[in-house]
């Protein structure tokens, strides 16, 4: 009887650990600033939030079952996690800005899927200046025509490809195009928009390759998604990162000098993707110069997709 006693003993304390592991390795990624080496990593510290939650349960049941040793580093590691989330749910203050007020909103159209109507209609419920595209084949651009996109908003950079290569940005103010990203798998295309009286707004359509289909090309795009501010004017870059701010090659971009919109607003747990009904982990971003104030966040549904769209009011210096 003891012989099994123990052996029930060692076997709890095994199960344990092994149900911890995700835990440790989330905390251990997150703390050091490495995404892994492949996508199942990197889906995986998507799931931070989520992660926290796990190990205070975790801990709880540790605890209960008298691991006093595994259910105190589960509550440790959870409260380090915690350290990274919880300041996503806090609004910053904004600097000072004095300029010109522009509504930018990015949406993945899901390989040209959405609802060209119900986006049209969103554009212009949300008054929305510059609008950025992803997933944009020559089908949805032409019912984006059709639903009277390009009269509310008639100026253009458009890539139209299949499947989930074709981007564009459609503005209320005259683009000129620009290349700040270098080549990518999936067009990412930048242009400067003139907002006029000699003030102009970089606009970038991001939307760098998914981690499961090409990790290392995921992280080179991410990388080549700009430059440090101060080499360039006043940019906001947008769209569908495929990376949460718990990946460290979205951390990198906003080392450069940008702020996540959806932080700024305290609105950072707010998910924007899933493959369910259920959205489950904000992919979308809306990354704004931190020379810029953030006036407004919000995230849309838009039908059609499997992304719901993020839209930003940012205010110039």
């Amino acid at each position: 009887m003891v012989m099994e006693a123990r052996t029930r003993t060692r076997l709890v304390t095994g199960l344990l650990v092994l149900v911890g592991l995700p835990l440790l390795t989330v905390a251990v990624l997150r703390t050091i600033g490495w995404d892994g080496s492949g996508w199942y990593l990197t889906a995986l510290l998507a799931l931070t939030p989520y992660v926290v939650i796990y190990g205070v349960l975790l801990a709880a049941l540790a605890l209960v079952l008298r691991r006093w040793w595994i259910g105190g580093i589960a509550l440790a590691l959870s409260a380090l996690l915690a350290v990274y989330v919880v300041p996503r749910v806090t609004s910053d203050d904004q600097p000072a800005a004095h300029g010109k007020t522009v509504r930018v909103l990015a949406a993945n159209l899901y390989l040209g899927q959405a609802d060209p109507a119900a986006l049209v209609r969103l554009v212009r419920e949300q008054r929305v200046d510059v609008l950025n595209l992803l997933e944009m084949t020559p089908a949805a651009m032409s019912g984006l025509e059709k639903a009277g996109l390009f009269q509310t908003l008639p100026y253009r950079v458009l890539h139209p490809a299949s499947g989930v290569d074709g981007s564009g940005i459609v503005s209320r103010y005259p683009l000129t195009e620009e290349d700040y990203t270098g080549d990518s798998a999936q067009k990412q295309p930048g242009a400067a928009a003139d907002l006029g009286g000699g003030t102009t707004l970089e606009i970038v359509a991001a939307h760098p390759r998914s981690p499961d289909s090409g990790y290392y090309q995921w992280e080179q795009e991410m990388r080549d998604l700009s430059r440090a501010i101060g080499e360039h004017g006043l940019r906001v870059v947008a769209g569908d990162f495929n990376a949460t701010v718990d990946h460290a090659a979205l951390r990198t971009v906003l080392s450069r000098g940008y702020v996540d919109a959806a932080e700024a607003r305290g609105d950072g747990l707010i998910p924007t993707w899933s493959t369910s009904a259920v959205p489950l982990v904000p992919l979308d971003h809306v990354l704004v110069d931190r020379r810029m104030a953030t006036r407004d966040y919000q995230v849309l549904d838009v039908p059609g997709s499997d992304h719901r769209a993020v839209c930003a009011e940012v205010q110039l210096p």
